[in-house]
């Protein structure tokens, strides 16, 4: 999907977000520049740093929803973080590398996860071979009086004709038919001593796993269990599977998609701008951004698995920027941001297009919720324009949250139906603009009222 063009890009995205056109480009330019990038002789690859951006708009205008439609198309790893929730070294909160870290953590396990599904069936062959040996004893010489029935039923013909039996119980086995049988299985006994570590940085900084550490140190231990076989046969896959997978391979081609294609979102880079020079909290936020410049410039950072260079990784903040502006930036970090495009706040037109148009369009989602009751519920074309009228009015008269007012409105216009459909038995509603005022018009009475109260 990389090489997807930016008119493409563009259009791929139109599924999901209304409008914020502008704001589509950058970020398919910036797209396509990471597959241009690759294609480019290898002396100038490294040259050639990423153009990161600053998405500038109130919330709930899709900031957050286009870097990860964008993460998706590209299937790039991917990880949002909060500016805010980070703090200068020295601090309470966490270190702005620890973004990284999680970062490297979610790609490998996406990667080792999709590993797991190519491997699948090979597991499960030889996980099946295993529960065979369990169920169908060694030959032995001759039979006994203490012989259980069930021993002398699987034992059986496996002196004369052993090939046969294994194979009618593999049958006997995949149809379920042995299903309420125990076997005893030897599972590897994963409980640990409980180990406090006290220092005055935090574990992300320490770069190091102990339990990781001391599970190779330590005795593997195992105890047997008596379980049914297809409880034996999920833990035996999972084995099996744990066994085929290469995590060096999966770690090295980790983070080598992380250097290359890595995504990381910045929300609210806004909340670490300092407003009144340097002092008090602002001393803080300042020192943040100074923390965030040798990432976003490209430095090495020190994780579990080796180092991780962050050269190439696409920045893309995003922040409402009200009482601020993006040049209140510390000048070195703006001008790791080249690229700044300012999204529109969203109006009853784009309020309309949102309930209706996208492929997880609010009406679609309600609809299809309550069909699995049995219940069809019908907007008619009057009441989407109702509702989305009385989105904007709200938004206008108290705090703009943009599109996420729609999801309030939709929760409570149809409150009473999600409640009672399992009662409903096949009804069919139908919703209009009638309906619409008699359940939100109290709603924005309240919320007109409370902003002259408050």
């Amino acid at each position: 999907m990389d090489s997807l063009k930016p008119s493409e890009i563009v259009i791929e995205l139109d599924k999901y977000i209304i409008g914020q056109h502008d704001a589509k480009r950058s970020v398919a330019i910036a797209l396509r520049n990471r597959w241009r990038r690759q294609q480019v002789p290898e002396e100038l690859r490294d040259e050639i740093a990423p153009k990161n951006i600053i998405l500038i708009g109130p919330t709930g205008v899709g900031k957050t929803e286009i870097a990860r439609r964008i993460s998706k198309l590209a299937d790039s790893p991917f990880i949002k973080v909060e500016a805010s929730k980070f703090t200068e070294v020295g601090y309470v909160g966490r270190d702005v590398e620890s973004m990284v870290r999680d970062l490297v953590e979610m790609t490998i396990s996406m990667m080792k996860s999709r590993e797991q599904e190519t491997i699948q069936p090979r597991a499960i062959s030889i996980a099946e071979e295993r529960m065979l040996d369990l169920l169908l004893p060694k030959p032995r010489p001759q039979s006994t009086a203490s012989d259980s029935p069930k021993e002398l039923e699987l034992v059986g013909a496996s002196m004369d004709e052993p090939a046969s039996t294994r194979e009618k119980l593999r049958g006997m086995l995949r149809a379920g038919k042995l299903d309420s049988r125990f076997v005893d299985l030897d599972v590897a006994d994963r409980s640990m001593p409980t180990i406090e570590v006290f220092s005055n940085i935090g574990m992300e900084e320490m770069g190091i796993n102990f339990k990781d550490m001391l599970s190779g140190l330590l005795p593997k231990n195992t105890k047997r269990r008596k379980l049914k076989v297809p409880e034996a046969m999920k833990i035996l896959t999972q084995e099996e599977a744990q066994n085929l997978i290469d995590m060096d391979k999966i770690v090295s081609q980790a983070i080598q998609r992380v250097e290359q294609s890595g995504i990381i979102f910045l929300d609210e880079i806004d909340k670490v701008i300092s407003r009144s020079g340097a002092h008090g909290p602002d001393v803080s936020r300042e020192g943040v951004q100074r923390d965030l410049l040798p990432i976003v410039e490209g430095s090495t950072v020190n994780t579990r698995y080796g180092p991780v260079k962050t050269d190439h990784i696409l920045f893309m903040a995003s922040g409402a920027f009200h009482t601020v502006k993006p040049s209140d930036l510390i000048p070195e970090l703006q001008g790791r941001f080249p690229i700044r495009v300012e999204l529109q706040s969203l109006s009853r037109k784009e309020f309309v297009r949102i309930l209706t148009e996208p492929r997880n369009a609010l009406i679609l989602q309600y609809t299809a919720l309550l069909k699995t009751e049995g219940v069809d519920i019908v907007f008619q074309a009057d009441a989407i324009n109702r509702i989305a009228e009385i989105a904007e009015e709200v938004n206008t008269s108290t705090e703009n949250i943009g599109a996420r007012r729609l999801h309030t409105l939709m929760e409570k216009l149809l409150e009473d139906i999600l409640f009672d459909a399992p009662d409903m038995n096949d009804a069919r509603i139908d919703i209009d603009a009638a309906a619409v005022d008699k359940k939100l018009n109290s709603i924005k009475n309240d919320e007109d009222l409370s902003r002259y109260i408050l």
